[in-house]
């Protein structure tokens, strides 16, 4: 089973499309969707100077839906992370789903959630276009810390959109068949 996390609140917008393509290469080994907007996930408080619980324990002290996040994740064959570029960076929510789940990731060494796993990115940048390599930057550091392996970076813009759709379906149809 593949693992699809999005962070947008457009339902109807360029990620949505990306969302829909990534589903569709999904349809051989099935996928679930977790939709970053639609939970509940604060900001790190950096508790105990920045070396808190998350660093020792591996989990964290702020009750919300990060521990949902971690168990999808530990359920997953593969992760696929589709986030609209804001402001050359990942969305919001993104940003700060993935900011606590590195720290209570990081340090786990191989016992890692994402230890291993493969990930492809994905930058919808539905306005201007701009700011996805930055965008795809940020997300393979992010996987990266994690001890994921990349399997691919696709950026995706209104004038690209037709064939990356296509670009996006078939690359987690590859990934599906691994």
């Amino acid at each position: 089973m593949l693992l699809i996390v999005s962070a947008s609140p457009n339902a109807a917008g360029l990620t949505a499309a990306c969302v829909e393509a990534a589903t569709q290469g999904s349809a051989t080994v099935g996928s679930a969707h977790l939709d970053l907007c639609k939970l509940r996930i604060e900001r790190c408080q950096q508790c105990e100077n920045g070396w808190g619980r998350c660093r020792r324990e591996h989990r964290c002290i702020i009750e919300d839906d990060l521990p949902r996040l971690q168990q999808a994740l530990a359920g997953a064959d593969g992760l696929i992370i589709v986030s609209p570029v804001y402001y050359g960076e990942l969305a919001e929510s993104a940003k700060c789903a993935f900011d606590r789940l590195r720290r209570c990731e990081a340090t786990r060494g191989e016992q890692s959630v994402l230890n291993g796993m493969p990930v492809i990115c994905i930058a919808a940048a539905g306005g201007s276009g701009g700011g996805i390599t930055n965008c795809l930057t940020e997300m393979e550091r992010l996987v990266q810390h994690l001890r994921g392996q990349i399997a691919d970076l696709i950026g995706v813009t209104q004038r690209n959109r037709g064939y990356k759709l296509d670009t996006i379906c078939a690359a987690v149809t590859a990934l599906a068949g691994k």
